[in-house]
């Protein structure tokens, strides 16, 4: 796949008070997907598909799971080759997409996120070892013009946003879980600033902090993005424009998600109608053609009718497809309140090291609470509290006897063995259950005969779930937790999982990045923070200005100013310290040796004559590198003071 030329210019972004539709007539594609046709296994899944992204527009691409929508991204980024159809790009637009493999290496957060930027690495390379005047200036002046210098505190921003330390920051990649190295994965997308961004579901691996914040982050992005979510209010947030793949074929809907739901029920309403209309049009004319078609007299009238009705095109039909419904068995057994109660109670893995401490709590039966908190906080560890696979270290939990608790949890996912099948598990929950009462089970829960004996390795990411929210709550608990729900499910599964949710009679815990499920299921926010849990008084809208506000001052205070002298850092080994001082001597030879350069380029008098505007560059050029020395003299001077005192 390669860029093409558009006749249009670059400057036009489609960004104007214009409807939409005229937008799209006279906005500048960036990118055209045209006529797209892509099969797997027989199976098609993309059928002569085409859609046009205007230049700086925030699109959302949505439609149920398995229809295709992570295959036409890598059909886009020229990983799959479709059978007919082209993808095109303005020239030289940049493509940019999440690494597929999580960095693991041994390099900082830091410098895997500034590498993103491949641009920037490059230029910064060939500065390190041009002699050349002339392409010294290039380098530098094109190193400024792309924000180069200002790029580690940009990248520190965008790590800081995303729930990283300064310390996390400096640390490798390798020290990380796999659902952070995602984050440092996504972060390094964000950074290089491509001009088209494609994220397939980017806040899978986020809590609703993280969520907040790369909301706000995509809301201002300034190039065109694609993006694959079933996350409803992200989407509502952050695009300008939906993309439906259904039965194979793009649509592109004008407005945000909501306005996409409104305006496709309002399609399929028309259509239904219409089919209706033409149905009655059609039996009314087959009973005349019926009725009169060996009848001489009526034989012409007949036959005309005839003719028609095999031309009468058929309305398309509205196809649901309808997902299978959640279902929470209620608890049989009604218990008195309080389910649990807890004073003072602490919690952690080891005695005498608690992750969560002074826990005064309770838990009723009809409770719908809403865990917040950042990733790291302890909403795992109070949920393993809940469920009894951690007991307290100091206070007093007590439940209520015969209290059962359901639990699901993403990372189960990964404990289904994957030589068993869904109807293996459901036949151990029913061992003395015939195999027609297993299937019906299976079957409720939207496994039907081929599914429920298909083995768990085989099964998608949405069905997995299901399995496990039938395993879950099979026994009908009085309490159910659900650790982040949502992921891997589709739109209309999110709403059928709601549905349930809010029809089951038990209390629920939720833990949620998704605020459209906590918004239509919780009503008790409870903050996960400073080692405690405490009821949150106020909405999520409250709860997402002060999670902005709280690392809007975390970034602030990360990249201040250095302290005055007088507030010199603890002391440093000083292997650390001399480490250190090689390397700026190293950086000072370096800018030395350019200043140089330059200096032997502005000593010829031709120079101001014959290339006046270079000579101002070279001028400007070395008024900042003599800048970048001093600045270097500075700190060794600092090191070297360091160094006699350690």
């Amino acid at each position: 796949m390669g860029g093409v030329n558009v006749i249009c210019d670059m400057s036009c972004t489609g960004r104007n008070s214009l409807p939409f539709s005229h937008r799209l007539a006279k906005a500048c594609a960036m990118l055209n997907v045209q006529g797209i046709t892509y099969r797997i296994g027989g199976r098609v899944l993309l059928e002569e598909a085409s859609v046009a992204i205007p230049t700086g527009h925030r699109v959302g691409l949505v439609g149920r799971n398995g229809t295709g929508k992570s295959t036409l991204f890598r059909i886009i980024l020229g990983d799959l080759s479709p059978e007919s159809g082209t993808v095109n790009t303005l020239r030289n637009a940049r493509i940019g997409t999440v690494a597929q493999e999580a960095p693991g290496g041994e390099e900082s957060l830091l410098a895997v996120v500034l590498a993103g930027d491949v641009e920037r690495a490059g230029l910064l390379a060939r500065a390190e070892h041009e002699t050349d005047a002339n392409a010294i200036a290039e380098i530098q002046t094109r190193l400024t013009d792309i924000g180069a210098h200002s790029a580690p505190a940009r990248a520190a921003s965008i790590l800081s946003g995303l729930g990283f330390s300064d310390e996390a920051m400096q640390g490798p990649c390798s020290a990380l879980s796999g659902g952070w190295r995602m984050r440092v994965a996504l972060a390094a997308a964000l950074f290089g600033q491509p001009d088209v961004l494609l994220l397939d579901e980017p806040t899978n691996y986020l809590d609703f902090e993280g969520t907040v914040w790369l909301t706000t982050f995509l809301k201002s992005y300034p190039s065109t993005v694609l993006m694959i979510s079933h996350d409803r209010d992200v989407l509502n947030q952050v695009v300008d424009g939906i993309v439906h793949l259904d039965q194979g074929r793009l649509t592109l809907y004008q407005g945000n998600y909501d306005s996409f739901d409104r305006q496709r029920r309002e399609k399929q309403a028309l259509n239904q109608k219409l089919r209706k209309k033409q149905e009655a049009q059609r039996a009314h004319m087959q009973a005349y053609v019926d009725r009169f078609r060996y009848k001489a007299s009526k034989a012409r009238q007949a036959q005309s009718r005839l003719k028609a009705l095999s031309k009468l095109e058929p309305i398309a039909e509205v196809i649901e497809n309808r997902v299978a419904e959640f279902h929470f068995p209620d608890p049989e057994r009604e218990l008195a309140p309080p389910l649990v109660a807890m004073d003072k109670a602490a919690v952690g893995y080891e005695p005498g090291r608690n992750i969560l401490r002074n826990l005064t709590l309770r838990i009723d039966p009809d409770d719908r609470i809403a865990l917040l908190g950042s990733n790291g906080n302890g909403k795992s560890t109070f949920a393993k509290l809940l469920i009894g696979k951690l007991k307290a270290n100091v206070g007093s939990i007590v439940s209520a006897p015969r209290m059962s608790v359901g639990y699901f949890a993403q990372h189960q996912m990964d404990e289904l063995a994957d030589g068993r099948t869904p109807f293996d598990y459901i036949t151990e929950l029913m061992p003395d259950a015939s195999v027609a009462d297993r299937r019906a089970k299976l079957g409720a829960a939207g496994f039907g005969a081929a599914l429920a004996d298909s083995k768990c390795s085989t099964l998608s990411g949405g069905e997995k779930a299901r399995l496990l929210f039938l395993l879950a709550t099979y026994h009908a608990p009085h309490v159910l937790i659900l650790d982040e729900p949502t992921n891997h499910l589709d739109m209309d599964s999110r709403e059928s999982l709601i549905m349930a949710i809010n029809d089951y009679a038990g209390a629920v815990i939720l833990i949620a990045h998704d605020r459209h499920i906590i918004e239509t299921c919780a009503d008790t926010l409870w903050l996960v923070d400073k080692g405690t849990v405490r009821v949150f008084e106020g909405d999520l809208d409250a709860y997402s200005e002060q999670v902005l506000s709280q690392r809007k001052v975390v970034q602030n205070t990360a990249h201040a100013p250095a302290p005055a002298p007088a507030a010199r850092p603890a002391a440093r080994p000083h292997r650390q310290l001399q480490k250190q001082l090689r390397e700026i001597e190293e950086r000072m030879e370096t800018l030395k040796g350019k200043i140089t350069v330059l200096d032997q380029a502005l000593a010829d008098p031709s120079i101001y004559s014959e290339e006046p505007k270079k000579a101002a560059d070279f001028a400007r050029l070395r008024t900042k590198l003599a800048n970048d020395l001093e600045s270097a003299e500075t700190e060794w001077l600092v090191l070297q003071e360091d160094t006699a005192d350690a």
